[in-house]
């Protein structure tokens, strides 16, 4: 029987939302073909018919999981322009650092990417340049003189290293777990000028959903 159109995009949906979970859950040579078809509830055949390997599969997700977490800020805000606080708050949190599964794919899936092909580096290098251009975008006066490009790559670096950190540490010390989330924010936060006022707030809100 002939698969409908509306078939074929429901499957590619269910394709790349599985893998998009599984491999930032445990990384893309940490996860099979046979995983992510039983995920998504669908053959081999489904998927060659879609990605004709792996690696391309690996590229599509990361910019499908791009994409959902940029409409996901988008949801949280109310309808309401996002400003750079708004994905500071989103980004370094404690949901991120604790939900691998759905965190964004430059802290999740950073460190591996160097050993993917060409493909898999490409998606995941326009990804994080979109991120870098939303930062850039909402920068404020700061007493930092770098050039606003220099800024935005620097707190976008600085935000997946200490997601990166706060995640390796968390089940032996929770506590400098939730300490380095605090810091990344507070120092990304006066990187990117955000209002003292503002963040003194952010900073001391966090300071009581962070603890466990």
């Amino acid at each position: 029987m002939k698969v409908t159109k509306k078939k074929v995009a429901e499957n590619r949906s269910a394709l790349l939302l599985a893998a998009a979970r599984l491999f930032r859950e445990r990384g893309i040579d940490g996860v099979g073909v046979d995983e992510i078809c039983k995920k998504a509830g669908l053959s081999h055949g489904a998927l060659y018919a879609q990605f004709p390997s792996k690696e391309a599969l690996a590229a599509e997700a990361f910019a499908f999981a791009f994409k959902r977490g940029f409409e996901r800020i988008a949801a949280t805000n109310d309808g309401h322009p996002v400003t750079l606080t708004d994905y500071l708050d989103y980004y370094v949190s404690a949901d991120q650092r604790d939900h691998l599964e759905r965190s964004c794919p430059t802290s999740a899936s950073a460190g591996e990417i160097a050993r993917q092909d060409t493909m898999v580096s490409e998606r995941f290098t326009e990804g994080f340049g979109q991120l870098v251009a939303v930062i850039e975008a909402g920068l404020n006066t700061s007493p930092i003189t770098a050039e606003r490009r220099q800024r935005a790559l620097a707190m976008m670096a600085a935000m997946m290293g200490g997601l990166a950190a706060s995640r390796a540490v968390a089940k032996a010390n929770p506590k400098l777990s939730d300490e380095i989330l605090l810091a990344i924010r507070q120092v990304v936060g006066q990187i990117g000028g955000e209002d003292l006022q503002v963040q003194d707030a952010r900073v001391q809100a966090r300071r009581h959903t962070t603890k466990r």
